[in-house]
């Protein structure tokens, strides 16, 4: 049995006899965010004009494979949309009192949502390349096989530009900038299939097998499904609370608990940044100590931007572990 004894807001607790020493910002965004933002909308750009060209073109010369990918160009640029946009939306909002924790995951929401889009777009282009190997048209080879490699140089500078790069802080954007992370899909789901369109032209052209173009549309939809799942996965565990390293929680709880009959009842950890977690910390002791004290004891390792601590006392003089 415990009685509170006392429970305290950690890092930037909302007193209200002094709001400004106590207070805090819960602006996440890293300086790489801006980075991102900029890149993918030079990348609409490039991929608004080449989708036009490529759809043009394989509706001209007949080529599934070179259609396939200019209509999921035309996807891409809408996905792409998706991303400009949650960066804008997160960029403007970052100081709104509405978002407890800030708008970093209106990013992790906008990769949510391209990484749907994504696996759309694989079904669509399995779809339609089955269609084609049922019923294969006549192809315009060497017209195709030029507008290909055009989309596929324009991909391949897209995807330069949205590569990895590494934040003020030494990190990997792609590891944690998940609306990044979902445009570089987007951009290199394009090159792949300007690749295999290239190579399902050349042996179209130079050995007769026009079923490779279908077939080349079938294979690069099982990859992009692929590029989808993960996406959706590693997303999805931020949006649900559940992609902080089962170790961190260990770590923490060890730390406050080593050497003392202090026991932590109730613990919490979420990720409110790309590299900085919040706590809810529920502490039963005897004798207790003021929140601060346990603050201290968290390992500098697991970046807590947010710590709430509460502190309990053991009822009837009893220790933490009775």
């Amino acid at each position: 049995m415990t009685e509170h004894s006392r429970a305290s807001a950690g890092t930037g607790p909302m007193h209200q006899e002094n709001p400004g020493k106590w207070g805090h910002e819960h602006d996440f965004l890293p300086e790489s965010h801006r980075r991102g933002e900029r890149n993918t909308q030079r990348v609409i750009a490039l991929t608004g004009v080449t989708m036009v060209v490529e759809i043009a073109a394989g509706s001209v010369f007949n080529s599934m494979a070179l259609l396939a990918d200019g209509w999921h160009m035309a996807s891409h640029a809408s996905a792409l949309g998706i991303t400009a946009f949650a960066y804008f939306y997160a960029r403007r909002h970052a100081d709104d009192s509405r978002y407890t924790f800030g708008t970093w995951k209106v990013g992790v929401l906008g990769g949510f949502s391209s990484a749907v889009i994504l696996g759309v777009i694989a079904l669509l282009i399995a779809w339609e390349s089955l269609g084609r190997l049922w019923e294969p048209v006549a192809i315009r080879f060497n017209e195709a096989i030029l507008v290909a490699c055009v989309g596929l140089a324009v991909n391949l500078l897209s995807a330069f530009m949205l590569r990895d790069h590494h934040d003020e802080s030494g990190h990997t954007a792609h590891h944690h900038d998940h609306n990044l992370r979902a445009a570089y899909l987007h951009v290199l789901a394009d090159a792949l299939t300007s690749v295999f369109a290239i190579f399902a032209l050349l042996t179209g052209k130079l050995f007769g097998w026009i079923w490779m173009d279908p077939a080349m549309g079938v294979v690069g939809s099982v990859i992009i499904a692929r590029w989808s799942y993960g996406l959706l996965r590693d997303t999805s565990r931020v949006l649900l609370d559940g992609d902080v390293e089962r170790d961190a929680a260990e770590q923490l709880r060890g730390a406050i608990e080593a050497g003392s009959n202090d026991l932590v009842a109730d613990l919490h950890l979420w990720r409110v940044g790309p590299h900085e977690l919040a706590a809810i910390i529920s502490v039963v002791a005897d004798p207790p100590r003021p929140p601060e004290y346990y603050r201290k004891l968290a390992p500098a390792s697991l970046a807590l931007a947010h710590v709430t601590v509460e502190v309990n006392r053991c009822a009837k003089g009893g220790n933490a572990d009775s």
